[in-house]
């Protein structure tokens, strides 16, 4: 029997990144592993710059998700300014040096959000400073304000965090409890997602990479790693 940390993602609009190609920022339809890793950074009020913690709080953490609606898709565009491209080679080290070049060009850049998507999520994790108990009390106190995904979408519901006693991560994932206005969203057969070293109490459907394990917050660097797949409820 193990305490999962058990809470739930509510917004308007979500953004939950996927492999940028391009001018796209697209969004996948549940979070990722970076994005929770950030939620529970903010949260405790580490700083982008403070790798050690990063890493630290990334090995002390295991997620699993239950996507109760994926939302509907949402592509906007956004035009950015831009350094000619000759200045792109003389490495500008931050956006505001990019801003502050005497000549910018404007280009479009287009991103994708999920509307009214609603995801219950469960962390595993273990010893100090960042057991269940301190990732709960952070959440329901965080130091920073949070957001799914982007800044433009702050959480439309707290996230309510939960100590749940469970042999496994379905049974810890069903125990939760959503608000009951909520559940016209929710779709008849939810689908889970976790990762590797979880007790899932759940066979999967298949397996798939994903590109979400943060390598370095500082320098936004991420490796892949297999996120498993369980289709339907039961």
């Amino acid at each position: 029997m193990d305490d999962y940390l058990v809470f739930q993602l509510y917004a308007p609009l979500a953004a939950w990144g996927g492999q940028t190609v391009g001018q796209e920022r697209p969004s996948e339809d549940h979070p990722s592993r970076s994005a929770l890793l950030g939620l529970l950074a903010a949260a405790l009020g580490i700083r982008r710059g403070e790798e050690e913690k990063h890493r630290a709080l990334r090995d002390a953490c295991r997620f699993g998700i239950k996507l109760l609606a994926p939302g509907l898709a949402l592509r906007d565009f956004h035009t950015i300014q831009v350094p000619p491209s000759a200045k792109k080679q003389q490495h500008l080290q931050t956006r505001r040096d990019e801003l502050r070049e005497p000549k910018v060009s404007t280009m479009l850049s287009f991103r994708s959000y999920r509307q009214d998507a609603l995801s219950v999520v469960a962390v595993i994790s273990q010893g100090e400073p960042y057991g269940p108990k301190q990732l709960q009390e952070a959440l329901l106190k965080p130091f920073f304000p949070l957001y799914l995904g982007r800044k433009a979408c702050p959480p439309a519901l707290p996230l309510n965090p939960e100590l749940i006693p469970a042999p496994d991560l379905k049974t810890a994932l069903d125990r939760y409890c959503i608000a009951p206005w909520i559940v016209k969203l929710c779709e008849k057969s939810p689908r889970y997602y976790w990762e590797q070293g979880v007790r899932a109490g759940m066979n999967h459907n298949f397996q798939t990479p994903r590109y979400d394990q943060p390598l370095s917050r500082q320098r936004w660097q991420f490796s892949p790693r297999d996120e498993f797949v369980r289709l339907g409820g039961d």
